[in-house]
């Protein structure tokens, strides 16, 4: 008998509506709270009965599954829906150093595209979760607006796939690694941006060496596609402050329509004989639809 194939993209219903139906329950649970602590217990005892019911319905099907069709694990693993579902119930087929790998794997082109990579020294476990260790590498030239800009990427995906990881710590690199380094002090700085990642799907119809303008949350973005890969910047000129609205690629140099200003579209645009830099966007497969990142305060 061949085993079982689970449905495609194409054939996943409604997958957006299941994807938010969390915020959708958390809504719920907070109108029952207009009936008193009485009525919000009892809302919240029904959710915990319902998800306990299903868990013990998955870890039975994940066992018939596993002796059966063991090769699933990684279908099911590569599945973002029903990975969170296995995740809620501890039933995921892969530990959290392996989702942990894989997470980075996954983001890794993202950050080849400004010149950096990461690597993951260690996973320690402590009485509040794992803390995961990473080691940056780069060639962003002391820009920390790109180094935040990593730093996001890879904390997103981290905790996408393992949301029992509490905490992450970027080690610093050994200083001898080289004048390219992305600053260490840079990358230690926690994240306090907070930022929301906004669909932005029209970004797949960029053809190469073309740059768009895309209103994105109420901010204009400007993006563009170079050599398959789309990198994403603030609509901001740092040397005169105008918008970029008509720019165009030399190669891989984005120039300002305004001042002439010219910044590497590929390095984290970086200022070409200058020091500015542009304001880099995180850009990410998530759900399958291309995103950006726009920190909330933006918006």
């Amino acid at each position: 008998m061949a085993a079982p194939t689970l449905p495609g993209p194409d054939g996943i219903q409604d997958d957006a509506q299941w994807r938010t139906a969390g915020d959708r329950i958390q809504t719920l649970l907070d109108a029952a709270s207009s009936g008193g602590a009485a009525a919000r217990e009892r809302a919240e005892q029904l959710v915990r009965e319902v998800t306990d019911l299903y868990g013990a319905a998955f870890e039975r099907m994940m066992d018939a599954v596993m002796v059966a069709y063991p090769e699933l694990a990684d279908r099911f693993a590569a599945d973002d829906l029903i990975a969170s579902l296995l995740l809620v119930h501890g039933l995921h087929p892969h530990d959290v150093e392996h989702r942990v790998a894989r997470a980075l794997d996954g983001v890794r082109p993202y950050l080849g595209s400004h010149g950096g990579d990461v690597t993951l020294l260690g996973i320690d476990t402590g009485a509040d979760g794992y803390t995961v260790r990473l080691q940056f590498q780069g060639s962003c030239r002391s820009c920390p607006s790109s180094a935040v800009t990593l730093e996001l990427a890879v904390e997103d995906s981290v905790r996408a796939a393992a949301p029992e990881v509490s905490s992450i710590e970027v080690i610093a690199a050994e200083a001898d690694s080289g004048p390219d380094l992305i600053p260490a002090e840079a990358l230690i700085s926690r994240l306090h941006r907070p930022t929301a990642w906004q669909p932005v799907p029209e970004l797949s119809g960029l053809a190469d060496g073309e740059v768009g303008g895309f209103l994105v949350a109420g901010v204009t973005m400007l993006a563009c596609r170079l050599g398959g890969n789309i990198y994403a910047y603030r609509d901001r000129c740092p040397s005169c402050t105008a918008t970029l609205t008509g720019a165009r690629l030399s190669g891989a140099v984005l120039r300002c329509p305004a001042c002439g200003a010219g910044f590497d579209a590929v390095h984290a645009g970086a200022g070409i004989g200058g020091d500015s830099y542009l304001e880099p966007v995180p850009v990410l497969v998530r759900d399958g639809v291309l995103s950006m990142a726009v920190p909330q305060e933006v918006a």
